[in-house]
């Protein structure tokens, strides 16, 4: 089998239990982290549009040969963050506001950004405490130059993928009361998706599934 009937198998079948569950637009997003850009480009061949990365060197250099709504979802470190927002165009790790401040003073274009909600209160895969993330929010929202899109989280090593995303989906439910534009909930990866999207996820991002183990 080639590459590409690989990848095309894969992703077909992604796709059908995506809209076996869902009863609401969710946007797949192809996490290519570890993959060369000549599985990207299948994939785009394929149809697929969204692509996300942990790494922002593997980020900066895939897009800029295949075109997309490219995703950054790793965690954030001050110091890449120019490089970052020059290729992405959609943030789904935002969990302190000094990383925005610096987003404010260098992103070049307008930046979609979720914040990373932590549902073990440990932080172990970031996110921020409940407690922070309306102050978050408001300033993000607040801001005239990029748009707060939603929320996102990892759930916790051993919880649940039921339980955490019913918890996650309470915490986004109430969040809406303040921010009612901030619809999108990106949740669930190869191994969840599709309980995620059975909670409300509106953006799932999924690796191994489509392009298999690295």
């Amino acid at each position: 089998m080639s590459r590409r009937d690989e990848l095309s198998q894969n992703l077909e079948l992604v796709r059908s239990k995506i809209a076996k569950v869902a009863d609401h637009e969710v946007t797949l997003i192809a996490v290519t982290k570890t993959f060369p850009a000549s599985d990207v480009q299948i994939l785009h061949d394929l149809g697929v549009r969204d692509f996300a990365e942990n790494r922002d060197a593997d980020g900066a250099e895939k897009s800029a040969v295949i075109p997309g709504t490219w995703h950054f979802q790793g965690q954030i470190q001050s110091n890449k963050l120019k490089s970052i927002t020059s290729w992405a165009t959609v943030i789904h790790s935002l969990d302190d506001p000094r990383h925005f401040e610096i987003i404010e003073k260098v992103a070049p274009h307008r930046l979609q950004i979720f914040l990373q909600v932590s549902l073990d209160g440990a932080h172990h895969r970031g996110g921020a405490g409940l407690d922070d993330l309306h102050a978050l929010a408001t300033v993000v929202e607040q801001s005239e130059n990029h748009t707060l899109a939603g929320l996102m989280s990892v759930p916790p090593v051993g919880l649940d993928p039921k339980e955490a995303f019913s918890q996650l989906s309470l915490i986004h439910n109430e969040f809406l009361q303040y921010f009612p534009a901030a619809k999108s909930l990106s949740a669930g990866m190869s191994g969840d998706y599709e309980t995620a999207i059975e909670f409300g996820a509106t953006h799932v991002r999924i690796g191994s599934s489509i392009l298999g183990s690295r």
